[in-house]
Order: structure tokens, then sequence, then C-alpha cells
């Protein structure tokens, strides 16, 4: 191993420490990860919330034990692989150690600790938006056509984790045409590449097909409840925070595609985030979205700086801007991670509040950041319905079902009873149903704080007896308030009433 890949070793062990040191134990799974690895129970070609690749990794994951531990390993790993991509893009591009250090510090030291910290498609989805960017900068090199097949199988690969990089794709090509690399649309082998990559997605296109894409719904939906708060002026302004202090680097690697003779022929680069940034402000994406764009440009911006500080007067530059990402970072550190209870997080609510990271989906200010409130209370829940098991005769004929998915995969994940399953008639969750196995007897009950039956008037018709067992009292929880009753001695009617409404919600 040479002194290269040494020092690579050092920065990826960083990564992993950083990466455990970033969540403070009071804190549980996050309501997208329980969904996300319930999908590993369910293997399928397509889901309502995701593409299949997050299903097929969730399934090794249950494979191995399903540990905390393990949950948070693999989106620490893909943010240490796309270390390893910038890294090897350095050196395919001829940099040195200094250009090695300072970009891997970019990266190490910026939002991806923050992303990576969570079971989500977004992980994977930034690493090969990265090893994409690898790939053409070896095709523009090289113009093998080989490149263009790894392309088009990273696309596809990209493409069955997350449907965001089709916009990727839509800002790529006008870059193309804008270069003299537009000549890759007469190119036979970009076409059979494509050819390839349709082939590996198409299981997911028949899927979507058969099932009445329920992409578009979820976009809609997504647009309707989440998009309709996004104000463009914040999108551009929010990507100034992710790479905060890599900064200048990353627009030294705007100007060096202009002023740098050897990047020229990268301009490519500059362009497709131009489109692509301008295709999120016009559709009001979520500022996250675009995060996949920027480690590409540290390389650049990193090797450009190097060849500037190379000899004369501003050699003694290199050590700053090496320490400057962990220097911004690392005061910030308590505020952008949840390494703070949340007790501690309101008392120190006016800096939250400054940095607008108390901001829900809903437009409206709370006590804690979104994603910590939904990392608590689960264990206190999935605590009522063990105890509501206790009271059921009956086990075998009970089900649990749930206002929403995140309770259902809580459940699922902390419970200790292993009769069932958690299910909701939210997300995939609807897909779940064992209606075909048995009669309901009894029937677990969750609803959500914003439920205004409290006495369950509408039940009562069906079930002998109906009593509250118990409600989430963390008062910091996204979820308190939540209510778990159980639901005894069903009449025959409810299996009818309960498949007509299941039948309704997945056709809506």
């Amino acid at each position: 191993m040479n002194k290269n890949n040494y020092l690579l070793l050092l920065f990826i062990l960083a990564k992993f420490t950083l990466q455990y040191f970033a969540i403070n134990p009071i804190y549980e799974l996050q309501r997208d990860e329980f969904l996300h690895l319930d999908l590993g129970k369910h293997l399928a070609w397509g889901y309502s919330s995701v593409p299949p690749l997050t299903g097929f990794i969730s399934f090794v994951i249950q494979l191995l034990g399903a540990s905390v531990f393990l949950v948070k390993f693999f989106p620490a790993l893909f943010g240490a692989l796309i270390i390893v991509v910038v890294w090897k893009t350095v050196e395919e591009l001829g940099g040195g150690w200094f250009a090695l250090i300072l970009s891997s510090t970019g990266i190490l030291f910026s939002v991806l600790v923050r992303i990576n910290t969570l079971y989500q498609p977004n992980s994977l989805d930034f690493l090969i938006w990265t090893t994409i960017f690898f790939i053409l900068i070896k095709y523009i090199k090289t113009e093998n056509k080989k490149w263009l097949y790894w392309a088009g199988i990273a696309f596809a690969i990209a493409f069955l984790n997350k449907y965001n990089v089709v916009f990727l794709l839509i800002g790529l090509l006008p870059a193309l045409l804008l270069t003299p690399y537009r000549k890759i649309f007469i190119n036979r082998h970009f076409y059979f590449s494509a050819i390839i990559a349709l082939l590996i997605i198409l299981p997911n296109l028949l899927w979507q097909y058969n099932n009445d894409f329920p992409v578009f719904r979820h976009l809609k939906l997504l647009a309707e409840s989440q998009l309709v708060n996004v104000k463009r002026i914040d999108f551009l302004t929010e990507q100034l925070v992710f790479f905060n202090g890599s900064l200048l680097v990353i627009f030294a690697a705007f100007i060096s595609f202009f002023s740098y003779k050897t990047f020229f022929k990268y301009r490519v680069f500059f362009f497709m985030i131009v489109f692509t940034l301008g295709l999120f402000v016009f559709l009001r994406a979520k500022n996250y979205y675009s995060i996949g764009l920027y480690p590409i440009f540290l390389a650049f911006g990193a090797l450009y700086l190097e060849v500037l500080l190379k000899k004369g007067r501003w050699r003694f530059l290199k050590l700053p801007l090496v320490i400057l990402p962990v220097a911004i970072y690392l005061p910030l550190f308590t505020i952008i991670l949840p390494v703070l209870s949340p007790q501690q997080i309101v008392e120190k609510k006016e800096i939250f509040d400054k940095f607008n990271l108390n901001r829900w989906e809903d437009g409206k200010i709370h006590d804690l950041p979104q994603d910590y409130a939904d990392m608590l209370g689960w264990k206190e829940l999935s605590s009522i319905v063990d105890s509501a098991f206790m009271l059921v005769g009956d086990k075998n004929r009970t089900i649990i079902h749930c206002d929403n998915y995140g309770e259902a995969g809580a459940i699922n994940y902390y419970s200790t009873q292993k009769y069932t399953d958690a299910v909701s008639m939210n997300a995939d969750y609807i897909n779940w149903y064992p209606l075909d196995k048995f009669e309901i007897s009894n029937v677990i009950l969750v609803k959500d704080k914003f439920d205004d039956d409290k006495n369950r008037e509408r039940e009562r018709a069906f079930f002998e007896e109906v009593r509250l067992v118990g409600e989430i009292k963390n008062e910091f929880a996204r979820e308190a308030g939540t209510r778990v009753y159980l639901l005894k001695n069903a009449n025959q009617s409810i299996n009818a009433i309960l498949k007509e409404e299941i039948e309704r919600k997945r056709n809506k």
C-alpha cells in the first residue's frame, strides 16, 4: 500500500468515528428509517415511497440482525466511499497531497455528516452522483466507450435507489450540448448504454405501470404538503451552508473551468450545475436534493488551488485552507447534529431559531428540529403496544393498526411481541395487511394526536370492549399525545369493512 492509500485509510477511519459520535444515545431511530427497514421484509421491484434498492439493502440488514449499529453503518459507509471517489478523482486529475487532503477534509467536515447519520436513500444517492461524475471525467480524458456503459449502469443503479437522479440527467444533457462533447449524441455506444440502463430499470418501470405509477401520487402529495412551503430564494441561500468551510474551494473550481487551461475540457461540469440547480429552483425542490452535485467540485477546486499555491508568496495559505472546514464545522457540531439532548436544545432555542433549524415541513417553528423530534417517543409507543398485547387472549387474531408509517415501523422495530407486524393505511404498509391469513378478533389501535375521536365512538359499534391503554408522554416527540387503544372481540362485519377501506385507500 502506497503512502496515499494509508492517508486515505485515515480519512475513512475518521469518517466512521465522526459518524458514531454524531448522535446522542437519547435519540432513537428516525421515522423514515423504520419504513426503510421494513421494506426488507417485503422485497419487491418497487414501493410507493422509494425505488426498490433500499428494500434490498434493508433485506441484508435484516439478515444481519438489524442492530442500531448496523443500521447506521451503511450510510456511514456510503459517506466514506464518497471520500474515496473524490480522492481517486483528484489522483485522476493529477493532484498531489495538498489537493487530496483539502478535498477530503472538505467532505469530512460538511453536511454529509448529518446526511450520513440517517438510513435513507440520500447517502447512496450522493455517492452514485459523485461516481457518475468520476466516470464522466474518465470518459472525457480517454473517450473510451467503456465509460459510457459504466455511466449507463451507474445511472440505472441511481434510479433504482432514488428517482432524484432524473433531475441530474435533465441538467447534464443540455450541458453536454454546450460543449464539444455534444458529439456524444451521435455515438452509437451512448444509445447502447442507454438501452442497458433501460433494461436494468425496466422491472421497476413495469412495477410502476402495474401499480398505476404511485411515484406520481407520491410527488403530488409531496408538492402539496411540503414543497409548497419551500421558497426559491431560501433554496439558493441554503446551498451555501452545506459545504460552508469549503466554499472557497468550490468557487475556485468554477473559476478553474475558465482560467486553468487543463480544466477547459471539463466545463461541462459548470454548465451541468447551473442547469440542475436552475431546475431545482424552478420546481421548489428541497434544499438537500442538490448535495450530490458538490463533492466533485471539491476535487477540481482543491487541485486548482494546489496549482495556484504551489509557488510564491501564497504558499502559506495551504494550511489555513485545510484547517478552515474544521474550524467552521466544529463550533457548529452541537447545532447541526443531534448531539444535544432535547432539553439542552430548548435552552439554546434562540441559536437554533437563528439558523432556522427548528422550522418543520409545515413551515412553522417548533422546539426541536423536525428530524430530532422524529427520533423520540418510539420506544415509549412500543412499550404501550406491548402492554396492550398482554391484555389480549387470542394474540394470533390480533392486528396492530396505526395512523402512520412511523408508528407502524417503530413498533415493528422496538416491540418485544412477535405475533404480528404493525400496519397502517399510510405509505407502503397499506399493501402489507395480513387479512387473507386470518379473521380479526382484536385490534390494537394507534391514533395520533390530531385524531379528535378520543372516546372511539365509531369503533364501539364493532367491538365488545374499547379501552385506552396509554399515550406518548414525551413532550419533545413529534408523536407526543399519540394514543394506543385496545379493541377486543370484534363482530363479524369488521373484516369486510376493513378490507373495503384498504381497497379504497389503495385505489385512491
